[in-house]
């Protein structure tokens, strides 16, 4: 782990320093990307659950969303795209008792991976704006070089919400011959943003009077930005609904909103969000369903103002047309984006037993 970055965060966050220390970092060197250029130095954060089978055949990875962590599971239930908490344990859907879960955070991420934020050793200072640009297929091969170091030879699912959607669905075309299933939920196949989205959100972070050409770290960052951007993401995202019945004042409740945001803002880069939209903007995997062996639990939201339920009748004939086994799941609640893990009760149980349908071939 890098003690230096760990360091600097003590006084300002404390739990940000504790989920990076209970986590496990990966190490690899001349981590070549898919466009041709090399990272000198790759490093994954990451923590598991369970315990690997001596054949290594019972591993699950769980993949996060675009502004949280690989903490899914161990670290409160804060995470904006979802804590899933309640799908990952002992005795639930994805069950640690039989189950070698993997939860990684992903390269270009900013809770211990390697990114915009870290050191190049060429240079001894930050990436920042220099941070090479990064696509769906690099931050899973990158997953892929971490379980093969922890001994994993075939993984039953690859499991995540929202950005970790788009994950699942990106394994399933690079590395078909080792998933048995996959579980892309509040997610699509391809992104729904734009080139014009990335240009808004560098446009918002550079009206920064810190930003200094994307090299604000000497300059004390940009805090009050990135606390309005997580409020204006949280409130996109359902937290309003989530909220309300904890907070019924409408000025507590934003309050809190609040306090979450700022908390989030001194943990995250801004970096990090331009380098993950990037690749997001790319992303599109339908062309490739027809590499596709596993079988895919497509799980959406009837509130989500991101990934519609519509989509479903985009997608499911097109998984249909190349003969992939596949289930929809709408969930039917008021959480909007955050409801595939806030809300894991209602869809807990069409979890269950699809999973249940992967364990023949384990």
């Amino acid at each position: 782990m890098r003690r230096t970055r760990d360091l600097r965060r003590v006084s300002r966050n404390p739990s940000w320093v504790f989920m990076m220390m209970s986590s496990q970092v990966f190490r690899a060197k001349q981590f070549r990307l898919e466009n041709g250029d090399v990272l000198p130095e790759l490093e994954l954060a990451h923590v598991t659950h369970g315990r690997l089978a001596p054949d290594g055949r019972n591993a699950v990875l769980l993949t996060h969303g675009y502004t949280s962590s690989h903490h899914m599971v161990d670290v409160g239930g804060a995470a904006a795209e979802g804590y899933w908490g309640g799908l990952v344990g002992s005795g639930k859907p994805i069950d640690t008792d039989r189950l070698f879960v993997v939860a990684s955070n992903m390269l270009g991420s900013a809770y211990g991976s390697t990114g915009p934020a870290s050191i190049d050793p060429r240079t001894g200072k930050p990436y920042g704006p220099d941070f090479p640009d990064i696509s769906l297929v690099d931050i899973v091969t990158a997953q892929r070089a971490l379980l093969d170091a922890l001994g994993v030879e075939r993984l039953v699912a690859v499991a995540g919400p929202s950005y970790g959607g788009f994950q699942a669905f990106q394994w399933a075309v690079s590395f078909p011959d080792f998933v048995t299933g996959i579980v892309p939920a509040i997610s699509s196949p391809r992104s729904p943003s734009g080139a014009s989205s990335l240009d808004e959100l560098v446009a918002h972070l550079a009206r920064d009077p810190n930003w200094n050409g994307g090299r604000y770290y000497e300059r004390g960052g940009i805090l009050p930005t990135l606390t309005q951007l997580r409020i204006d993401t949280l409130k996109l995202y359902g937290i309003e609904e989530q909220l309300t019945p904890a907070f019924p004042d409408a000025a507590a409740r934003e309050a809190e909103i609040r306090r979450r945001a700022e908390t989030w803002a001194r943990e995250f880069d801004a970096h990090a969000l331009i380098v993950l939209r990037r690749a997001n903007i790319r992303f599109d995997v339908e062309p490739e369903f027809a590499k596709i062996k596993a079988r895919v639990l497509y799980v959406l939201s009837r509130t989500d103002r991101i990934f519609p339920p519509s989509l479903a009748a985009r997608v499911m004939p097109k998984l249909a047309a190349h003969g992939i086994a596949a289930e929809y799941v709408e969930i039917d609640t008021d959480l909007g984006h955050s409801s595939g893990g806030v809300d894991a009760a209602r869809w807990a149980p069409q979890l269950r037993r699809f999973m249940a349908t992967l364990k023949p071939r384990m």
